[in-house]
């Protein structure tokens, strides 16, 4: 690499295990396949999101049509520069707060978890930080952190938590409590990249969360003014917003940028609101040539659907796009996706 990673791109559990997995997965991929460009409200629906950029790839790992209808359609030559992303805007946020319908939750519980591996198979949960948050007077009400014993920590070098230490002496069981307590004062669940933190509720100690759950990344539309990538990181996303990066990878940490993030959104009700719509996952229908809008749109080649462009979308932002799109389930990719 021509240059070294910043510390937090080396805290990066997932781009550090994600690359491993890429030089060894015998399929193809898109060039960018972690990158989304351009920052608009669309362009935004674990470890932690992937930091690093990957290398550039031949077009040539990259099918030469995608639903195009024409396989013969032929890639675009490597030596020309790709369209620089434009901003895709959707309908203002501001009426949907007004219509009838979801209200933004008044009290939301903000959550993290540090982990030993990427899923429950993979590893155990080790600790969870969680902050009772009051939207409307943007005040944190309760926080709260506490560790979960492991007897080994593969990703110590990521959050800094030694086995040994999850393993002290320590109130584990008034922890839960309290956490429990948090989780029944809260109308909805925040996490960033809430697909990750929430799969490992239900496992072990830690119990099944029954209230809606609202991703930071994937599910608010954060504002084009911003010039974030869609599905921005936690470091981009606090930045953007004025909030200085001191440490990365501990659960409360994590958790304290999303409240300082919250405490500057003047947008917050409405963002929530938009958050709670049902969304459903969408491929792009794009030749090769067109992959660009696809990409600037948020949608990420080969995850989770193989060989395609998706994203999870509301029927109000589908029908805003100015590309065709199917919904996966109708198009007959379930058993794709899940592969």
């Amino acid at each position: 690499m021509a240059e070294q990673p910043g510390l937090w791109e080396q805290n990066d559990l997932l781009g550090l295990l994600a690359s491993g997995l890429q030089q060894s997965s015998p399929q193809g991929g898109d060039p960018e396949p972690a990158r989304s460009l351009a920052a608009a409200p669309l362009q935004s629906s674990g470890a932690r999101t992937q930091e690093r950029q990957p290398p550039a790839a031949s077009p040539a790992s990259e099918p030469e049509a995608i639903d195009s209808g024409n396989p013969e359609s032929p890639p675009a030559p490597s030596g020309l520069p790709q369209p620089a992303p434009q901003p895709i805007a959707l309908p203002s946020l501001a009426p949907l707060a007004r219509r009838s319908g979801p209200h933004a939750p008044g009290r939301i519980l903000i959550l993290d978890t540090e982990t030993t591996g990427l899923s429950p198979e993979q590893g155990v949960c080790i600790e969870v930080g969680a902050v009772l948050f009051d939207v409307g007077s943007r005040a944190v009400l309760q926080q709260l952190s506490f560790l979960l014993p492991c007897q080994a920590n593969p990703a110590e070098g990521i959050n800094g938590i030694p086995a040994a230490v999850t393993r002290l002496p320590q109130p584990t069981e008034a922890a839960l409590a309290l956490f429990g307590a948090l989780v029944a004062a809260a109308d909805a669940v925040v996490a960033h990249h809430a697909a990750f933190d929430r799969q490992w509720f239900g496992h072990g100690a830690l119990p099944a969360l029954a209230i809606p759950w609202i991703c930071s990344m994937e599910d608010i539309r954060w504002p084009a003014e911003l010039q974030l990538r869609a599905n921005p990181s936690l470091r981009d996303l606090a930045l953007a917003h004025g909030v200085p990066v001191w440490a990365a990878h501990r659960a409360l940490t994590d958790c304290d940028y999303l409240v300082h993030v919250f405490q500057r959104c003047a947008q917050l009700e409405a963002l929530l609101v938009a958050a709670q719509e049902p969304r459903e996952l969408y491929r792009a229908r794009l030749s090769y040539s067109e992959r660009h809008l696809a990409r600037e749109a948020g949608f990420r080649w080969n995850e989770p659907v193989a060989g395609a462009w998706s994203r999870r979308l509301s029927k109000r932002e589908a029908e805003a796009l100015s590309f065709p799109v199917l919904p996966v389930e109708r198009d007959g990719l379930a058993e794709a996706m899940a592969s």
